[in-house]
């Protein structure tokens, strides 16, 4: 596979594109935060075309695409399936949220206090950042945003979970050193299973 600025901005602006017809679906602000990740996946990956441009380094672009990927992710997520959940069905969805929320604020600390670089290695990107723990912060990580979509009671959510996860082991396999970068690129790519939730959500009555 090949990356570069224009194939992350061609993706991206599809991706974007997608997203924005989800969130015109929306039925309910409940929806909004599931609806709207499309659309910042897509301008993730716009962003990352921007990296490109710049080389790599630590520039505005870098740190905007790493606050995004890290600290954002790993809470939006997880509260995104927990506000879709019926109300009786949220508790099993309480370790997620959780871990979610101590990732998301162990990751702006880092992002805070240390610099973020990106190194353009061949056709991909890695992207480095001191992390103490990192094997638990990664964890931690992969528990918030796969372990939400693979425990939540829709059907396409779990779809959507599946394929990260699967995505996640093959981006580790092939680009370890770049996980981050093609990881948040395969996992845009598969939000747009979240099309289908919302096409099906448009037919349905309210109150349905």
């Amino acid at each position: 596979m090949c990356w570069n600025a224009t194939a992350d901005l061609v993706a991206g602006t599809v991706i974007a594109t997608v997203g924005a017809v989800c969130v015109a679906r929306a039925r309910s602000l409940r929806e909004l935060p599931l609806a709207t990740l499309p659309l910042l996946l897509g301008v993730h990956q716009i962003v990352e075309a921007v990296v490109w441009d710049a080389g790599g380094g630590g520039g505005p672009a870098t740190l905007a695409w790493a606050v995004i990927a890290l600290p954002l992710l790993p809470l939006w997520v997880p509260l995104g399936v927990l506000l879709v959940t019926p109300p009786g069905a949220r508790a099993r969805l309480a370790v997620p949220v959780a871990v979610g929320c101590a990732t998301a604020a162990a990751l702006s600390y880092r992002l805070a206090t240390g610099p973020v670089t990106a190194h353009i290695r061949g056709r991909t990107i890695g992207y480095v950042l001191d992390l103490p723990y990192a094997p638990l912060l990664i964890g931690g990580y992969l528990l918030a945003t796969v372990g939400a979509l693979l425990l939540a009671t829709d059907r396409l959510l779990r779809r959507l979970g599946a394929v990260v996860a699967a995505g996640a082991v093959l981006c580790v396999a092939l680009w370890r050193t770049e996980f981050v970068s093609t990881w948040c690129a395969f996992a845009a790519v598969a939000s747009l299973i979240l099309l289908a939730r919302t096409r099906r959500a448009a037919r349905l009555p309210d109150g349905t």
